[in-house]
Order: C-alpha cells, then sequence, then structure tokens
C-alpha cells in the first residue's frame, strides 16, 4: 500500500497547483484584455468602412489610411498594458527576436473589401507565448461578431461556443482557398482544380482570418493558402484547435517573420483534404 504523502511533497504539489493556477488567471486576463480591444479596434475601424481612399503597395494588395489608424490604436494599447511584450503588425512591421511574449495583428484583415464597403472584414489580434498561440480575438464589425479563443480554454462567437464541421464527404466540403500574389497563378489554379476534382466546393472570400474563423464555427469544411503572414492567421489558427479542428504547424520555421503556408480543416476530412491540398498535417 503507497503511503500517504508527506507534508513536504503536499507542499510541492501545492505550490505546482498555485503555480499553474496564477497562470491560467494571467491567460484569461489577456483574453479578456484581446477580446475587448479587437472590440473596440473593429468598432473604430467600422466608422470609416467603404468611405476611405485606398492605395496599392503591390498588385491587388490593398491599403487604406484606417489600416495605420486602427494599428497604432492597437499598439498603444498592448504596450500600455504589457509593455515588455513584443508586438508585430502588418503595417508597421516589429521584431519578436528576444521576447517570449509576442502580439500579432492585422488591423483591417480583407481591406480590398473594407474600401468597396463589402461587408466581409475583420480586426485579428493574436498573442504568442514561447512560440505558441495562447489567446486570440477577431471582431468583424459588420455584424458585430467577436470571435475568440485561449490555449485548452474553447473557441467562442460571443457567448456560443465554436465546434467545427462533422461532415465527413468530400463530396459535401466547402474548402476556401485564400490567394496572394506571393505564390504564382499556376500554382494557384492547381490549388482549386485539385479540390474540384476531388469533389469539394471552393470560394474565396477575401480575408484569410474570417476564412479560419469560417471553419472553427462549422461554416465551412477547410481553409488554405499557399502563402499567408502570421498575422493573418494567429488568432484563427488558435480558433480552429480550439474548436477541434486541426492546422498544419504553421509557425515551424521562420512562419513568424516570413509567413508559411495553412490548411486549417475539420477532424473528419483532415487526412484527405491535407492529401488534396498538399499542406501536411498532423491529423
Amino acid at each position: 500500500m503507497r503511503p500517504a504523502p508527506g507534508p513536504r511533497h503536499r507542499a510541492k504539489r501545492g505550490d505546482k497547483e498555485r503555480t499553474a493556477a496564477a497562470a491560467a488567471r494571467t491567460v484569461m486576463d489577456r483574453l479578456e484584455f484581446c477580446r475587448n480591444l479587437a472590440r473596440d479596434a473593429g468598432r473604430f475601424a467600422h466608422t470609416a468602412f467603404g468611405q476611405v481612399e485606398a492605395s496599392l503597395k503591390g498588385r491587388h494588395d490593398v491599403v487604406t489610411a484606417m489600416d495605420s489608424d486602427v494599428e497604432r490604436f492597437i499598439r498603444g494599447a498592448i504596450a500600455a498594458r504589457y509593455p515588455d511584450d513584443a508586438i508585430i503588425g502588418e503595417e508597421e512591421g516589429g521584431r519578436a527576436a528576444g521576447s517570449d511574449r509576442v502580439w500579432l495583428i492585422d488591423p483591417i484583415d480583407g481591406a480590398a473589401n473594407y474600401a468597396r464597403g463589402i461587408p466581409h472584414y475583420c480586426v485579428s489580434i493574436g498573442y504568442l507565448e514561447r512560440g505558441v498561440p495562447t489567446v486570440g480575438a477577431l471582431h468583424d464589425p459588420s455584424h458585430d461578431w467577436l470571435y475568440s479563443a485561449a490555449r485548452g480554454e474553447g473557441a467562442w462567437r460571443g457567448d456560443e461556443r465554436l465546434a467545427v464541421s462533422r461532415c465527413a464527404d468530400l463530396a459535401a466540403a466547402t474548402v476556401e482557398c485564400g490567394w496572394s500574389t506571393r505564390r504564382g497563378t499556376a500554382d494557384y489554379l492547381a490549388l482549386v482544380a485539385r479540390v474540384l476534382v476531388a469533389g469539394g466546393a471552393v470560394r474565396r472570400v477575401g480575408s484569410g482570418a474570417l476564412g479560419l474563423a469560417d471553419v472553427a464555427a462549422g461554416r465551412s469544411e477547410a481553409y488554405c493558402e499557399l502563402h499567408i503572414n502570421a498575422w493573418d492567421c494567429a488568432a484563427g489558427i488558435l480558433l480552429v484547435h480550439e474548436a477541434g479542428g486541426h492546422t498544419n504547424d504553421f509557425f515551424a520555421g521562420d512562419g513568424l517573420t516570413a509567413g508559411n503556408p495553412v490548411i486549417a480543416t475539420n477532424d473528419a476530412l483532415c487526412a484527405a483534404l491535407a492529401e488534396v491540398i498538399g499542406i501536411p498535417v498532423n491529423c
């Protein structure tokens, strides 16, 4: 019969439990901060929805003055609350070297939609701890939908817990294939063709972050893109995982600073879609 734990053992176990509880409170504090900030930033962005002039950073790479304004708004709030954390944003860049705590900001994901008055864009804020997505929030101002997730705590839209689709039939699956000029047109067309030949339906709506949220919410079975930047997908990747889905190891290598391919799928079709799309996933 195993002897009862002695006082020293109980003290050590108590210390570990208190440390774990404190860490959990810290994560939930950051989640609440992130949720509120994403909502405030989204409502700020929406004040100029469809009313601002747009310019091009590159081919089909739209930017508006509000992109910078919203990013500065978010940066200021993070710097005031967490001055020692690193921040990387789409518009002003940043560096993560030497920091275990990194925030990733996309002030307006779906800027082309935003500039044209198409109600499909969002503010995306993700937080990584030691390279692992830990907290994330997306605000879709057009619908006032707030998506959020914390590692191990589930994914939510408002007060509704999210779950990926249960669809297990490729012939009934919808796959959003994101597009960017960072990969060749022929590669993109080949990707779309593979999905169509496999029996899936294809869509593209112009926001990678919301595409990932759609997978987490069960509205589509997969989102994929041959190259995407970390600020576009950090929050969305966490949403998918916490909703029971799967993604590739996006942050492997230099994914944080240089981007990578991304695939996010439901559980039932993970292996089949990974093979069709051609991006490895540990399903």
